[in-house]
């Protein structure tokens, strides 16, 4: 699966770009601020229909436009996919496959995957439970389409009790309306539960080797720590049913699920790893996305790599360097010469200037 292609209209600082890409690696290099994240973020957004920094549509687009438009040119088992997504400020997004539009954008997921790797996600061991939840999701919606809609039906149901929860509080004759969302939160949640349990089984057989590897020998397990189990989440929101009135909210379910990650049977790398441990941790993260990637759909992502090596020893650079051969890549750095000493096959070179790409000729 290679993006042979990326066309952008009044994107970020873009007003018009348009490059064609290597099949292997993509070095996109320039000064702080010149746009090359926003590269990344908007193939990342034209095929997830999200930003990786979470920003709002409107933000998106170029100061002075009223629109936004990304176009990725996409080959995949010797097969042409054209994506085509417009970003609207007080709109849904548009988007078309092959020129035929799409009614949810969760049928995004399979046309383009991709591996997002930035500096951020170095420290997703010791951050917020909400994004270990939100890069198992990710990953999920990649793999599963069912994990898409069911998540987003979870999430809306979610939403709606949590309203009702609020508006309780001034007319207490709504509390009997629960019931109806409460059958629908115990359907959806359960079947969420036991789509990441198989998720972490898998993950643990693939991350176990990778981690191995990278560190020396190291094992490596992921722990999936459910808020609730499946079988009793009717009966614990019925207990809770209280408490959840009283602070507007609903406090038991897999929105508030969390990850943990223990090093050879029972150190806490979120609580006792040393920075070193974490980033090999996180590292093993996703290169363990490719492989899982790779198993689903037979071909690899396309990796995005914003910024990372520089935050990442020589040891990790290596390793990481050595995974990615085989996969196109795009990568954004401040400097280019420091990948003209190592071992890595250069597709194409571009220079990033304030809104400008253009091949330069470094190799």
């Amino acid at each position: 699966m290679i993006i042979e292609s990326l066309e952008l209209k009044d994107y970020r600082n873009y007003e018009n770009l348009d490059i064609k890409l290597s099949s292997g690696v993509n070095i996109f290099y320039g000064d702080n601020a010149q746009g090359k994240t926003n590269i990344l973020e908007s193939i990342y957004l034209a095929t997830t229909s999200k930003s990786h920094r979470g920003s709002k549509d409107k933000d998106i687009i170029r100061f002075g436009a009223g629109e936004s438009h990304i176009k990725l040119m996409i080959k995949k088992m010797d097969a042409s996919v054209r994506l085509d997504m417009h970003i609207k400020k007080n709109k849904a997004k548009g988007v078309a496959i092959n020129g035929i539009p799409i009614r949810k954008l969760s049928e995004l997921f399979g046309t383009c995957n991709v591996v997002f790797f930035s500096p951020e996600d170095l420290n997703i061991i010791k951050r917020s439970p909400k994004e270990r939840r939100n890069f198992v999701d990710m990953e999920l919606c990649q793999l599963n389409k069912v994990y898409v809609s069911t998540l987003v039906t979870y999430n809306k149901v979610l939403d709606q009790r949590n309203k009702l929860l609020k508006e309780i509080g001034f007319k207490s004759g709504l509390e009997d309306t629960l019931d109806i969302w409460d059958m629908q939160l115990v359907k959806y949640g359960a079947d969420l539960i036991a789509y990441r349990e198989e998720f972490i089984k898998k993950l643990n057989e693939v991350i176990l080797g990778i981690h191995a590897l990278l560190t020396g020998g190291e094992k490596i397990k992921v722990v999936y720590e459910k808020n609730i189990e499946k079988d009793a989440f009717e009966v614990e929101l019925k207990k809770s049913r209280a408490n959840d009135i009283k602070y507007k909210t609903t406090n038991v379910g897999p929105h508030r699920d969390d990850f943990s990650f223990y090093l050879n049977g029972d150190m806490d790398l979120k609580k006792f790893g040393s920075q070193g441990q974490q980033r090999s941790l996180a590292l093993s993260l996703k290169l363990s996305e490719i492989e899982l990637i790779k198993e689903k759909y037979g071909e690899f992502p396309v990796l995005l790599l914003d910024d990372v090596l520089s935050e990442l020893d020589g040891k990790r650079q290596s390793h990481l360097l050595e995974s990615i051969k085989h996969i196109q890549t795009l990568i954004t750095c401040t400097g280019v010469e420091d990948f003209l000493n190592k071992s890595l096959d250069i597709g194409k070179v571009f220079k990033v200037t304030n809104g400008s790409v253009k091949e330069s000729g470094y190799k």
